[in-house]
C-alpha cells in the first residue's frame, strides 16, 4: 500500500484517495475538433515506465485534487502539487 502525501492533510493510506489518471489538455473549441483528436483525448494515455505525473483526489479525505509524480517502476511518490 502506498503512502501518499496529500498537499493539504499530509502522508494518508492509499485507500483513501481515487486515481484520476494522467493530465491530459482537452481540444477545443468544439467546432474544430477532429474526431481523430477527440479520440487522442479519450483514449490515448502515454503510460510511460519512470516518472509519471498523475491526478488525484483524497476522496475519504478533504476531497482536493492534486497531481502526484510517481515513478511507475518503483512506485516512489517523487512529489504532490496542489493544481
Amino acid at each position: 500500500m502506498l503512502l501518499i502525501p496529500c498537499p493539504w492533510c499530509g502522508p494518508r493510506a492509499e485507500p483513501e484517495f481515487s486515481y484520476g489518471g494522467e493530465p491530459v489538455i482537452r481540444p477545443g473549441p468544439a467546432e474544430s475538433v477532429t474526431d481523430a483528436d477527440w479520440a487522442d483525448y479519450l483514449y490515448m494515455r502515454s503510460n510511460e515506465k519512470g516518472a509519471h505525473r498523475e491526478n488525484w483526489c483524497h476522496t475519504n479525505g478533504c476531497g482536493q485534487w492534486f497531481t502526484l509524480t510517481r515513478d511507475t517502476v518503483t512506485h516512489a511518490i517523487l512529489s504532490a502539487e496542489k493544481p
